[in-house]
């Protein structure tokens, strides 16, 4: 599985990097990143999660 962060939806809430810290970082400048674009197969579940818990609906699963 692969997963992206919309940089123009997402506004920094945080919520996918305290759900999934092992594939979510804030940058610099506050808002999400991937900081592993190849989700581990262990950490997959916690990226669904992440990616539905987006209240701006930023996270894409691929």
């Amino acid at each position: 599985m692969k997963v992206a962060v919309d940089d123009d939806r997402c506004r920094g809430h945080g919520i996918c990097c305290v759900t999934c810290p092992e594939v979510f970082d804030l940058g610099d400048d506050g808002y999400a990143v991937v900081a592993t674009p190849e989700v581990p197969a262990a950490s997959e579940d916690d990226v669904r999660v992440a990616a539905r818990s987006c209240p701006e609906r930023a996270i894409t699963l691929h």
